[in-house]
């Protein structure tokens, strides 16, 4: 049996450097201990009998504790409502069998899961189930992610002026923790989300298998066949997750959520104004803050050889579009769609013609970490990648190793250079294979420059698309690439005509294709997020008008964007 005490009390946080400005918050601790964020690690092996004994410190409050229930393998979970008068303390026995990650939260002013933001919002701890047959053979870490700020809209969104923070174990990048690994290494992780948010998860320069899904009450693993690999996963709202991957190549590189505003450095907690961009970046902050934890990955062995063979020259230019102006600014890259071989070297060389400093991610391409554009952090000790100054350059040269739907878009200052148009679609095909633009279509969904025009979506830097033409009883394939700014919950992606919906034949994720077991033909609609992308082969027999229909996820909303398909 495990026997545990939980004190809520409040304290001050500082979710930034301790020297930071803080604030008085609620949250969870050991008795006679410092409090936590999140609250204390409930870790056991499957089976094991739990005491755990709420003591609600909190002055004035009436707390109330959920998720301190029993799992059962194959049974029902109902999650009870444990109430804690103020200065009162209640014990509460359930026992754990069915291996998992869980979560217990809780709450002071009675909101639901999903509306807790501002004083409890903090009031969160996970609850690690391990198999005993599979414990020991591979370490894992657990992280929380959560989210406070003070005041939001209907919609969850922050309101004008709201003080905002995410954190992952409480703490807000640069200041979250920074991992060290061996090349070879394999990494297992576990994630709650806890915020009242949706979350897509990002891995810079390698594929993760989503071993495990649960709502923090139930927890499904995965039949090895059955797991899949990205570098994007969405994690939504109270969802846990476990995931696997090989540190394969030495390096510094990234995981974080791939919203913009959820990685954009916050006003302090005081309201002092945040750094200038440029000394944010040399002071290896790379303009960035919340959600992103960064790792170092160590290299065994001599590096290897470089290649001998010469290497593609290209060229992309950022520079300025007319019509912009200071606050929605007009940008572009020079090419929009990138066509490479894979195996097939190339240097590509970006221009940065802005009056502002800007950065490259070569988003879901394996390369090594030096070009992988995270400036003031990419590369190593004594080689790390800089930022790209105004009227300079930076050749990043890397060998696409396989053939997919991949992006490329800025990675300083998000929030405004993705809209004001840095971003492409980056297509690797296979060696002696060409680009048919005649039946390969790419599609990339972004968020228009115009604050008046963010509640549309713009595909292929159009808000009016002009209509594809194809000829009834030809095989297509369509790539869809996501790089939204907002509307994190998702975009229902369908194709039909009229009413009806049409079928597909899904081929590929993240650039990945699928096994063959999932290369079927299945009714044409897909949920997406923020930095995946899809691929499609499409077969339209009849001729007419067709539609691909793009919608958000999480309202009844009218469309956001049509793509017209016109079979003759």
């Amino acid at each position: 049996m495990l026997t545990l005490g939980i004190e809520a009390r409040v304290g001050e946080w500082h979710p930034d450097a301790e020297s930071a400005p803080g604030m008085l918050i609620q949250a969870f601790g050991e008795p006679g201990k410092s409090l936590r964020i999140p609250g204390p690690l409930i870790r056991v092996k499957a089976g094991t009998e739990v005491r755990v004994t709420v003591i609600n410190k909190i002055p004035g409050a009436t707390l109330r504790v959920h998720g301190l229930v029993a799992r059962p393998v194959g049974g029902t979970v109902t999650d009870d409502t444990l109430t804690v008068d103020d200065g009162a303390a209640r014990e509460v026995r359930f026992r754990l069998d069915a291996p998992g990650t869980y979560f217990y939260w809780g709450s002071t002013t009675a909101a639901p899961f999903d509306r807790r933001t501002k004083m409890d919002g903090q009031l969160a701890g996970a609850i690690v189930v391990a198999d005993p047959a599979a414990s020991g053979k591979i370490r894992d870490r657990v992280f929380v992610i959560s989210e406070w700020a003070d005041s939001i809209k209907a919609n969850n969104a922050p309101m004008e002026g709201t003080l905002w923070v995410p954190v992952i174990n409480g703490k807000a990048w640069p200041n979250t923790e920074r991992l060290t690994f061996d090349q070879g290494d394999t990494v297992r992780w576990r994630w709650v989300n806890a915020s009242y948010v949706v979350h897509p998860l990002h891995l810079h320069g390698f594929y993760y298998s989503v071993d495990s899904r649960g709502d923090g009450l139930g927890d499904t693993t995965y039949a090895l066949e059955a797991r899949r690999k990205g570098v994007t996963s969405r994690m939504g709202v109270g969802a846990t997750m476990t995931m696997t991957w090989v540190a394969e190549r030495p390096g510094n590189w990234l995981f974080h959520c791939h919203v913009p505003a959820h990685i954009e450095a916050h006003i302090a907690l005081d309201r002092s104004s945040t750094q200038p961009m440029s000394e944010a970046m040399y002071q290896g902050q790379m303009g960035m803050g919340g959600l992103v934890i960064g790792m170092s990955i160590r290299p065994r062995g001599a590096p290897a050889a470089l290649s001998s063979v010469a290497a593609r020259p290209i060229r992309l230019v950022a520079s300025v579009d007319s019509n912009g102006s200071p606050t929605e600014p007009a940008y572009s890259y020079s090419r929009r769609l990138l066509v490479l071989t894979r195996g097939e070297p190339v240097a590509v060389t970006i221009v940065n013609l802005l009056p502002e400093a800007t950065a490259v991610h070569w988003h879901g391409v394996e390369l090594e970490s030096y070009a992988d554009g995270v400036a003031g952090f990419s590369g190593s000790k004594g080689k790390i990648a800089p930022i790209i100054e105004p009227q300079d350059s930076f050749a990043a040269k890397f060998t696409p190793p396989r053939a997919g739907t991949f992006m490329y878009h800025t990675h300083i200052d998000e929030v405004r250079q993705e809209p004001a148009g840095l971003s492409g679609v980056l297509l690797v095909m296979e060696p002696g294979a060409k680009f048919d633009s005649t039946h390969d279509h790419p599609i990339l969904l972004t968020t228009p420059r115009r604050e008046a025009d963010r509640a549309r979506i713009q595909l292929n830097g159009s808000l009016d698309p002009p209509p594809l033409e194809w000829r009834a009883g030809e095989t297509h394939r369509i790539r869809l690439a996501d790089i939204l700014v907002g509307a994190q919950a998702g975009v229902v992606v369908k194709l039909v005509k009229d009413s009806t919906l049409m079928q597909w034949r899904s081929l590929a994720k993240d650039g990945l294709d699928l096994p063959a077991s999932d290369m079927v033909m299945r009714r044409a609609t897909v949920m997406m997020t923020i930095g995946e992308t899809h691929d499609f082969e499409v077969r339209l027999d009849e001729p007419g008008d067709y539609k691909l229909e793009f919608r958000f996820f999480a309202f009844p909303t009218p469309l956001r964007a049509v793509m017209v398909i016109r079979v003759k």
